[in-house]
Formats: structure tokens, C-alpha cells, sequence
């Protein structure tokens, strides 16, 4: 049975990752939990911490100090904890998934050098509806083109520090690619004051942040007479954490490579 490593143990993500980790039917075996150095869960036995019952797992502060090893590491904690896991997934060959958003080009040459030892599957959302809300845009963008203007508009809780989130670039950038745009070049990521006409080809993207607002997306095609509207709305960080074992569980033994949900999902 795969042994699967949970970075983050003592956060929202990571808890919710033990918890399904530690269910009859999650297909793992809960191999290995860290959390930062000075975090109170330390020490902790990962399944009190989470699921309210020992299963002999400790909380450690490094991944060299997990006792029981581990075939794949799940890590949905910060982009500064990123090139800690990626040296330890790329010296040690280990499956390596990667849920965490607000990554730059520094994070993804990161991925990109340990998926030359190590398959890597990174995705700013594990939810497998929003991947295929992800295949629903491309060909709603690519059906109706240029003639309807494209808003976004996402929503999470008060504690979510990355605006926009990556699955809402992740979307804009579907929606851009099939229009034979560049995101980079036609996002509009605010508007304030008096401005002139919107652009067409342009991209708007809305932030929302309150509450304890799992995570809802909604790309609006706004034409003349009528509105499309695709929208995906998580109601559980358990959507997150089973997809994101789904694909703990399809990447390991495959050969070193940078993956995607999609190609976890078929898609490609």
C-alpha cells in the first residue's frame, strides 16, 4: 500500500489530508507528518491531531526525521517550504504532489529540476470538478470567441494570502489559450475611478476574501442578449484532499516527469 508523507500537519489542508489519509477506503497508508519548526503540533501523534485517534505517526519538524519513510509526499503548505520538499522528493526519488498556490517562476523551476529524478504533479486545485470545469472553459471559450467579454470572479476565506488564487489564473489562462491570447498580456486583475470603455480582449478577474469561504470560482462570458456562466463552488477542503490522494496514488511509479490533474483525469 503507498505510503503517503503530509507536509503541513498541524494547518487547515494538512489535517483534513490525515483525516481522508486515515479513512478504510483512501488506498494509503499514512507514512509521515511534519510541520514548521516551533509549531505546538510537534511531537504530536498525527492522527490525535486530526482524526481524534493515535495511529503511531508523529508530528516532526523535517522530513529527514521521519521514521517510517514514505513513497510520496503531499504538499499544500507555503511557496517557502517548496525547495525543502523538492531537494528531499529530488535526492531520494519520491512522488512529489503539489497543491500549494501564489508559486513563481523560482517555485516552477523548483518542480522543474526535481521532476528530472522525481514525477511531480502540481495543480492550484485538487478539486477533480474544477479540472473538469477547466475542459468545460476551453471549449466554451473556444465556441463562443471573441465576441463575449470574460470576467472571473473568486471567493475564499479571510485567511487565504495569494489574490488572485491560482485556480482563477489557472482558469483565465484555459479561457486565454483558447482564444489565442496571453494572460500575462490581457488580465485586469482591479478597476477603481473613472476609466474608458472595457477592452474586449481583455480578462477581469474579482477577488473575494471573508468568512470561512472554502473556495468558489465563476468565469462569467458576458454577451450581447445573454450570459454563460461556469461555476464550480467547494463546500469542503474534503474535495481537496481526496483529489489530491487520487493523484498521490496515480503518480507513484511513474517515471520522473513534471504531470497535471489533467493528466490524472485522462484529459491529455
Amino acid at each position: 500500500m503507498l505510503r503517503v508523507a503530509i507536509a503541513g500537519a498541524a494547518g487547515r489542508m494538512g489535517r483534513s489530508l490525515i483525516e481522508a489519509a486515515l479513512a478504510a477506503e483512501s488506498g494509503v497508508r499514512l507514512g509521515a507528518t511534519t510541520a514548521r519548526a516551533g509549531d505546538p503540533a510537534l511531537g504530536a501523534d498525527a492522527g490525535l491531531l486530526a482524526a481524534g485517534r493515535a495511529v503511531g505517526v508523529p508530528v516532526v519538524a523535517s522530513l529527514d526525521q521521519c521514521p517510517g519513510g514514505f513513497d510520496a509526499l503531499i504538499d499544500f503548505t507555503s511557496p517557502a517550504a517548496l525547495a525543502a520538499h523538492t531537494a528531499h522528493c529530488r535526492e531520494h526519488g519520491k512522488a512529489l504532489v503539489v497543491g500549494t498556490t501564489g508559486l513563481g517562476p523560482e517555485h516552477q523551476r523548483l518542480l522543474a529540476a526535481c521532476a528530472e529524478a522525481a514525477p511531480v504533479l502540481h495543480s492550484p486545485n485538487m478539486s477533480l470538478g474544477v479540472n473538469l470545469s477547466l475542459a468545460l472553459l476551453r471549449q466554451a471559450a473556444s465556441a463562443l470567441g471573441d465576441g463575449f467579454d470574460v470576467e472571473i470572479v473568486e471567493a475564499h476565506h479571510r485567511h487565504k494570502k495569494d489574490a488572485p488564487s491560482g485556480t482563477a489564473l489557472a482558469m483565465g489562462r484555459a479561457v486565454a489559450e483558447s482564444l489565442g491570447r496571453e494572460l500575462d498580456d490581457c488580465a485586469v486583475f482591479g478597476r477603481e475611478g473613472i476609466g474608458g470603455e472595457r477592452d474586449r480582449k481583455t480578462i477581469g478577474f474579482a477577488t473575494i476574501r471573508g468568512g470561512d469561504i472554502v473556495g468558489e470560482h465563476s468565469v462569467i462570458f458576458a454577451g450581447p442578449g445573454e450570459r454563460l456562466e461556469i461555476t464550480h463552488k467547494a463546500s469542503s477542503r474534503t474535495t481537496f484532499a481526496h483529489g489530491a490522494l487520487h493523484a498521490a496514488r496515480w503518480l507513484a511509479g511513474k517515471p520522473p516527469g513534471l504531470y497535471t490533474l489533467a493528466d490524472v483525469l485522462g484529459e491529455k
